[in-house]
């Protein structure tokens, strides 16, 4: 059974940072997307970014590109965002989510993602 276990997440102000992990388990191929998307109550999901583990493939929605980054730990099994420079508009809840197909399917496709973590709430207020 696959799983999917986040941290990170809180209250930070304008202009910081912030770093979010997640550590999947279960998998019983080493091949699948795993990334990270956000959604505001009452809004649509928001694409932040998404590590490909076939060839490492690497996507950021466009409204945090530049000030994000994905990063992927093999022997942990965990990856990683680092976000700088946060706004109050990053203000959401934030989801790992993870699925068998390559990350352009979920972004440009629609795709639900097969898996997702329970979600931290990450949010930029001074």
């Amino acid at each position: 059974q696959v799983q999917l276990v986040q941290s990170g997440g809180g209250l930070v102000q304008p202009g910081g940072s912030l770093r979010l992990s997640c550590v999947a388990s279960g998998f019983t191929h080493p091949v699948y997307a795993i990334g990270w998307f956000r959604q505001v109550s009452g809004k649509e999901r928001e694409e932040v970014s998404c590590y490909f583990t076939g060839d490492g493939e690497t996507l950021y929605g466009d409204s945090v590109k530049g000030c994000c980054t994905i990063s992927r730990d093999n022997a942990k099994n965990a990856v990683y965002l680092q976000m700088n420079s946060l706004t109050t508009k990053d203000t959401a809840v934030y989801y790992c989510a993870a699925g068998f197909l390559r990350c352009v399917s979920y972004y440009y496709s629609g795709y639900p993602y097969e898996y997702r973590s329970q979600g931290t709430q990450v949010t930029v207020s001074s």
